[in-house]
């Protein structure tokens, strides 16, 4: 009800009337029924503009953090989330998962709409990065098809770690749905449930004409944390008292210049 609430009363005609959602595809959601909608990930913001576009529930599975923050912004928070359809799980793995599995076989079983994100998190560069199979598990589980969606241009609306969204179009692209019921029965194949979501992947693509990486955003997050880490520690070392300071130019490589790779305001994260 406070979904509803939020979505037809107060959040819908704002949030259109200030972003102007681009949405092409609409016909491709059933009218009722359970499927997935696979999404790439692009900013915080995705949560909030794809359920504002379709006219039925759609409830996404974000990371109970969002639920159990101190005080009463921790409070105001959760309720925001709740409201808006989306439902805490615990993502570290192993129970976890199969915990996140059955929340998100419970919806479907309920005959409505599961948002998921296959890249797992946000991409840190607005590059297009390679699927986790949950969601090709899940699909042939239930045994529902599985709707691409492309959002465009949430990134440079909100991008990470920015609080106040900047008033811009933004764009929803809704691929036609994918069926998978030839693989039924064979959920427990690692090579199946990586077929699927490659070509999952392939129609997001497609779709949201973003460069596509084959390695997953999280081992990319590690790998600039890791570099900037580094980075760090070389300009301590060289702010040393009796060393001399290097120009930025010997500090910064090729591609890292400000505006480009890690040292782009994409590229910053909060997760």
């Amino acid at each position: 009800m406070l979904y509803w609430m939020l979505k037809r009363v107060f959040l819908g005609p704002l949030l259109r009337v200030l972003f102007r959602p681009k949405v092409e595809g609409l016909e491709h959601i059933p009218a009722e029924g359970p499927a997935i909608l696979a999404s790439n990930h692009l900013s915080f913001s995705d949560s909030i503009f794809l359920p504002l576009v379709i006219d039925r529930r759609l409830t996404f599975l974000a990371k109970s953090d969002y639920f159990t923050g101190p005080g009463l912004k921790g409070w105001l928070t959760a309720a925001f989330f709740r409201g808006v359809g989306q439902l805490p799980i615990d993502r570290s793995g192993g129970k976890a998962s199969e915990a996140a599995l059955r929340a998100g076989l419970a919806v479907l079983g309920e005959g409505d709409l599961l948002g998921l994100y296959p890249e797992g998190t946000r991409s840190p560069d607005s590059r297009l990065y390679r699927g986790r199979t949950g969601v090709a598990r899940m699909a042939l589980i239930a045994g529902v098809p599985v709707i691409p969606v492309a959002m465009i241009d949430t990134d440079k609306a909100q991008p990470t770690g920015q609080i106040v969204p900047n008033i811009r179009q933004v764009g929803v692209k809704i691929g036609a749905p994918l069926d998978f019921s030839r693989y039924e029965g064979m959920e427990g194949d690692r090579f199946v449930l990586r077929s699927i979501t490659d070509e999952i992947m392939y129609e997001l693509m497609q779709l949201s004409d973003q460069e596509y990486v084959d390695m997953y955003a999280t081992s990319m997050k590690e790998k600039l944390l890791t570099k900037a880490r580094r980075r760090a520690r070389e300009l301590q070392e060289a702010a040393r008292p009796g060393r001399a300071v290097p120009e930025l130019e010997d500090i910064i490589e090729q591609g890292d210049r400000p505006g480009e790779g890690p040292w782009s305001e994409e590229s910053k994260d909060g997760l």
